[in-house]
């Protein structure tokens, strides 16, 4: 099964949608999305606080449960939290998507001045 790019309006491979999806999820506000208020995560609201080692982990908490909600095609392995010069949150995540064994490694930054 293959996507759309939402930028380009090109095909995508399913390992890229599966990235753009997870991209969407993470980066959209719960509560935001009119006839489905649950979808998205908590990081938008997370982002913005101290860069403690309790924050990184809620980080990491979101990031993960938004993940195994809303997108069934893949499990998440591992997600690192950085912070970039500009202040916004770079999240590494790496996943294995269900229909192969190679796991895939992603970079989806979310929040921070614009």
């Amino acid at each position: 099964m293959s996507g759309i790019s939402n930028t380009t309006g090109r095909m995508l491979a399913r390992r890229e949608q599966i990235g753009q999806s997870i991209d969407d999820i993470i980066s959209t506000p719960i509560g935001t999305r009119l006839m489905r208020r649950n979808y998205g995560s908590f990081l938008p609201q997370l982002v913005d606080h101290p860069a403690t080692a309790a924050n990184r982990l809620r980080l990491i908490a979101a990031t993960a449960q938004a993940i195994m909600k809303w997108e069934p095609r893949t499990r998440v392995l591992r997600v690192n939290v950085g912070f970039n010069a500009q202040g916004k949150c770079e999240l590494s995540i790496v996943r294995r998507d269900t229909d192969s064994v190679d796991s895939v490694a992603l970079k989806v930054t979310v929040g921070g001045a614009a």
